[in-house]
């Protein structure tokens, strides 16, 4: 048997090869969108992708199983489970729960596991040559490491009033399912440290059973299903705004995209031009840089690891927007957005010093330090906003200040006061910055940027009120 395990620390989200060498075939579990991956480890490997399995409609990446399927000529291999509402709208070969299909001489079991969503499935695997009892386990979304995943996404993502409830209730009944295998076959989840698809995904790669029933909080509630049900619901973070866009999209015949895309070059008149008539322009330089001089009305979503993340956020999918990155960290940042469907770039400016030459001056962010921020907060016209999640400002945040989370900030100006002095914070600064480029570009003037945030504030000893 060959296996390999395909990690985007992007969006903290895992996909597996695993292939029969010889027979010379091999599937995909959960593809991510830019599947030419997965097409050179087959070319390296000498094996045709044949299999293309997924174990649920995904809501926090767009999958790449239909544009791998098109490339290589391999088969859907998608739920049938979850009844009426929950069908993959194109042709497949459909799962129900306890069926089995060969890859080679890999046996393959499904197991319906509802519960993050109705239709949710996992692979038992079995290298028939080796072993007749199974070996692997692939869960999607349904059990991570140290935690399991979170049924509250369809109601708070994407509207779907009443299913959370339901959701918990049936994760209960598949955790107990999920006890029942032999302690040693190896755990291998959809997604790691990171990921909004749950509360506290640990940061291995891989488990195993035995271990998740002695580690896994889920496991601790023997015979309580009230008490496993609240505590799996309680506390979970925000889900990104585009996950309602993905649960459409992985469920829908849509366009596809057999090739990452190259982007245009922009000149500075052309980003004035564009910018003039409302189209976004999104600073993917690091931060410290963006302080120093950007231009005037950009946003900062730094083109780190999270990048897609808050482009999701603040980038809707029927509006054209541009980049400013350096042309060597495009494609980095191409790949990661279309993985979550953000295909409509219009294109990249390179450098802001292109900008400062022919159009005109950068602005600067009022980055301020802890001993102002102090001194600040002794005045009555002042407004500290802190951007973090509603969980890390129910843990502690700096008394008095009021919260807004800044991937809704867009959308709650009217609780930034535009009468008074506004200073931003979040854990580390890099949603500070986010939030202050936001505000800066809606017409707030009188902003001050605490980056330091609560990493420093809680350091240096200061009070926190919860």
């Amino acid at each position: 048997m060959f296996f390999q395990h395909i990690y985007d620390k992007s969006l903290a989200q895992a996909s597996y090869f695993i292939g029969c060498q010889k027979a010379g075939v091999a599937a995909v579990i959960d593809p991510k969108r830019d599947v030419d991956t997965y097409l050179e480890i087959a070319k390296q490997n000498n094996m045709r992708i044949t299999h293309i399995m997924e174990t649920h409609i995904h809501a926090d990446f767009l999958s790449g199983a239909r544009e791998l399927a098109a490339l290589t000529g391999g088969k859907l291999y998608l739920s049938d489970e979850g009844g009426e509402g929950w069908e993959y709208e194109f042709d497949h070969i459909g799962l129900k729960d306890g069926d089995t299909f060969m890859v080679g001489n890999l046996k393959m079991e499904v197991m319906h596991t509802p519960g993050h969503t109705p239709e949710s499935i996992s692979f038992l695997l079995t290298d028939t040559p080796a072993s007749p009892e199974p070996v692997m386990f692939f869960t999607g979304d349904f059990v991570f490491v140290g935690d399991i995943g979170r049924p509250d996404l369809l109601e708070k993502a994407a509207g779907m009033k009443g299913t959370q409830d339901k959701g918990a209730h049936q994760m209960y009944q598949s955790i107990n399912r999920f006890a029942n295998l032999p302690d040693h076959i190896q755990v291998w989840p959809g997604h790691g440290a990171g990921s909004a698809c749950g509360k506290a995904l640990g940061a291995v790669p891989s488990s195993t059973v035995g271990y998740e029933k002695i580690r896994n909080w889920a496991f601790r509630f023997h015979n309580d299903e009230d008490g496993f049900t609240r505590f799996l619901l309680e506390d979970q973070p925000e889900p990104p705004k585009y996950f309602a866009m993905m649960k459409k999209l992985n469920k829908v015949d849509r366009p596809l995209l057999t090739e990452v895309p190259k982007q245009k070059r922009l000149s500075a008149d052309e980003v004035k031009e564009a910018m003039a008539k409302g189209v976004k322009l999104i600073d993917a330089r690091v931060k410290t840089e963006f302080a120093a001089g950007h231009i005037p009305g950009s946003i900062n979503i730094q083109g780190n690891n999270s990048f897609a993340t808050w482009a999701g956020w603040l980038v809707s999918y029927d509006e054209p927007f541009m980049i400013l990155a350096p042309e060597a960290q495009m494609e980095d940042l191409t790949r990661k957005l279309m993985r979550i469907g953000l295909d409509n770039v219009l294109g990249y400016l390179p450098s802001v010093e292109d900008y400062k030459a022919s159009v005109g001056d950068l602005a600067t962010v009022n980055v301020i330090d802890i001993d102002t921020l102090k001194s600040v907060m002794q005045e009555e016209n002042i407004q500290i906003v802190d951007l973090r999640g509603a969980t890390e400002y129910k843990s502690g945040h700096i008394p008095g200040a009021d919260h807004v989370f800044v991937g809704t900030l867009p959308s709650n100006l009217d609780k930034v006061d535009r009468a008074k002095k506004v200073v931003v914070l979040c854990q580390g600064g890099d949603r500070a910055t986010i939030g202050y480029s936001l505000l800066a570009k809606e017409g707030y003037t009188n902003l001050m940027n605490y980056s330091a945030s609560m990493n420093e504030w809680i350091g240096r000893g200061n009070a926190v009120a919860h």
